[in-house]
């Protein structure tokens, strides 16, 4: 399992925009309608920046920036620990999630479509760290996943089997494995891979997501 106790699992950051375009495109192919989906992607959300994201519709969400400094990512558990709500008053982030952000990702926090103030937990990679770092964080003791973020990166390690697995149950319906590997590996998005994962869709109406998705 990934979280912020052990990183070591989460791909780097070229391979999670890679997983994440992948998952969105699935998931853009299994559910035409954009509002039950869970992954996004745009590649052209700003001059030379991309946007993953996730929101699964209780109110958490998960969402990673790339750009020319590498990735930011951030995430928010609603009902973890760590909740900037878990007071009840103001939110107020966890001491330590952003206080070593780098001056890279300054903009990443001023970004209001962040919403930086709920975040529970926060990581980035430059393109010359050799890992996933993040600020000095002190979790409350006895609590098997206080930030939130093995529920959230988990399913981020890049084997098709945990997004098959995951979307079988979530979308309610029999999804073809291969195809799905097909998609993690980037390999050519033809009609007959459309029409394995869902026979309801077609490249035409899929056109406007594969742009935005950027997917080969």
């Amino acid at each position: 399992m990934i979280s912020t106790r052990d990183l070591s699992h989460l791909p780097d950051g070229e391979g999670l925009r890679r997983i994440w375009q992948s998952m969105a495109m699935l998931d853009a192919i299994l559910c035409p309608d954009w509002e039950y989906r869970y992954y996004s992607f745009n590649a052209a959300w700003g001059a030379g920046e991309q946007l993953g994201s996730m929101r699964n519709g209780s109110g958490d969400n998960l969402l990673a920036h790339f750009g020319a400094a590498g990735c930011w990512l951030k995430g928010f558990a609603h009902e973890s620990p760590l909740s900037p709500y878990r007071d009840g008053g103001r939110p107020e982030v966890w001491p330590g999630v952003l206080d070593a952000v780098p001056g890279e990702f300054a903009d990443c926090l001023q970004e209001p479509a962040f919403n930086i103030d709920e975040t529970t937990f926060c990581l980035w990679r430059r393109h010359s760290d050799r890992v996933w770092l993040m600020g000095p964080v002190a979790f409350p003791p006895d609590h098997p996943d206080p930030d939130g973020s093995e529920f959230l990166l988990s399913p981020l390690d890049g084997k098709p089997a945990t997004y098959w697995a995951w979307a079988t149950d979530y979308y309610e319906t029999e999804i073809e494995l291969a195809a799905v590997e097909h998609i993690f590996q980037h390999r050519e998005l033809t009609a007959e891979i459309v029409q394995r994962l869902n026979p309801n869709i077609t490249l035409k109406v899929l056109a406007a997501d594969i742009e935005e998705i950027a997917y080969p």
